[in-house]
């Protein structure tokens, strides 16, 4: 034997420092129950000693709980050299405070990056609205108020993006179409009153004519008294005729508040309207029958209501054969409203002037006839709430149908009177 050479690695503190960076935790080395160098505190360090000198020398140790100090750790440990006695052992402790304030830091970090997120997407949602949405809401809402006729309602007015063009376009569209309309109305009203004064020169034509003409007769003096009362006879029809034209013209300007309604029922006022219309000479003969199912009675005004009904009566008299003239008025109570309908028997209504038949100045198969009497008719029944339409026509047999709201007080109401 020359001699012993012993090789081995020197186990510092540089070394368990090194260590504790691989193992990302405090190591500490043990020769036996000694503690030989560590990682950890100088203030742990001798509770780590007391805890190696206790620890049993299994190669390698279950992880365990290990109190130093204030902190907590996790400890494994492993033999370095288990063949010899005594042992070196090496011990790796993991902080479960550190671990914890590493998952607080995390945990602060998430929710940091979660209001971040939060904000930056309401951010972007408030951004998308203002640039997006709420124009378009704005130019969807005109869009709607111009369908019903409102030119003026405001839009959001911005630069720089397709939106605000498309709202610049639709602005440029409504004003246009406005005073499209403005013109077409204008157009309308000149047309209107064209065909107006058309037909009031025409229907006062022949009745000032008529009085001009035996204005001129009765200068003739060889007239004797009845031919001068003939004369004046033509003349106050002649009258009549023009102040009836007047009266009907009138009717239209009158407003539905000028309604003077009192509770009865229509049936004495459709009673009314049969005489009046068989007073006139050419229809005395016609035979008018009246029924009614029910009590028929409602707020109206009798007057403009008996003058509704003598218009179509007048118009179902011209229309139907003067031989066998037979008209029918047909009156029955519904649940909340009065149903009047008058049939006649005569040629029926072409279809041609059917959708326009209400309409004013509109004529067809009568002499002296302006085509008046339905439209004043069909006002009349509007103003009171209710309405009139065409309900059939064939040859021999028109019907058209009057309604009016019952239950209606004089002052709007709900509410039959007693």
């Amino acid at each position: 034997m020359l001699g012993l050479l012993g090789v081995g690695h020197e186990i510092s503190d540089s070394l368990a420092s090194e260590v504790s960076r691989v193992a990302s935790s405090q190591v500490a080395f043990f020769y036996g129950s000694k503690l030989i160098a560590s990682t950890v505190h100088s203030r742990q360090e001798v509770e780590l000693a007391q805890a190696g000198a206790n620890a049993s020398d299994p190669e390698v140790s279950d992880p365990t709980e290990v109190r130093l100090g204030d902190e907590t750790f996790l400890a494994t440990t492993v033999q370095l050299a288990p063949r010899v006695p005594p042992f070196v052992r090496l011990t790796v402790l993991k902080s479960y405070d550190r671990g914890s304030a590493f998952l607080d830091r995390l945990d602060r970090s998430l929710l940091a990056l979660g209001l971040i997120a939060v904000l930056a997407g309401s951010a972007a949602v408030f951004l998308i609205s203002y640039t997006f949405t709420k124009p378009l809401a704005n130019l969807l809402a005109g869009v709607r108020a111009l369908e019903e006729g409102d030119f003026a309602y405001p839009l959001i007015k911005r630069t720089g993006d397709e939106v605000a063009e498309l709202t610049t376009a639709f602005g440029r569209m409504r004003t246009n179409l406005e005073r499209t309309q403005q013109q077409l109305l204008a157009s309308e009203q000149l047309a209107t009153i064209g065909r107006t004064a058309r037909s009031i020169s025409h229907d006062l034509r022949h009745p000032l004519t008529a009085v001009l003409a035996n204005a001129e007769f009765l200068q003739d003096k060889n007239l004797d008294a009845g031919q001068r009362e003939e004369l004046y006879g033509e003349i106050r029809t002649a009258v009549n005729q023009m102040t009836d034209l007047v009266d009907s013209l009138l009717e239209f300007s009158h407003a539905r508040d000028s309604l003077h309604r009192v509770f009865g029922p229509l049936e004495q006022t459709a009673e009314r309207a049969r005489r009046t219309v068989q007073a006139h000479p050419q229809f005395h003969r016609v035979n008018i029958a009246i029924g009614c199912e029910g009590r028929c009675e409602t707020w109206f005004d009798q007057k403009k209501m008996e003058r509704a009904l003598v218009n179509f009566l007048l118009n179902a008299c011209e229309v139907a054969p003067r031989d066998s003239a037979k008209i029918e008025i047909n009156l029955r109570e519904e649940k909340a409203r009065v149903e009047i309908r008058i049939a006649d028997n005569g040629p029926g209504i072409p279809p041609a002037i059917r959708d326009k038949l209400f309409q004013p100045f509109v004529s067809y198969g009568k002499q002296n006839g302006i085509g008046l009497g339905l439209a004043i008719g069909q006002k009349i029944l509007q103003d009171h709430g209710g309405d009139v339409s065409l309900e059939s026509t064939e040859p021999g047999k028109t019907v058209f149908k009057l309604t009016l709201p019952i239950l209606v007080s004089e002052d709007g109401n709900s509410g039959r009177g007693n």
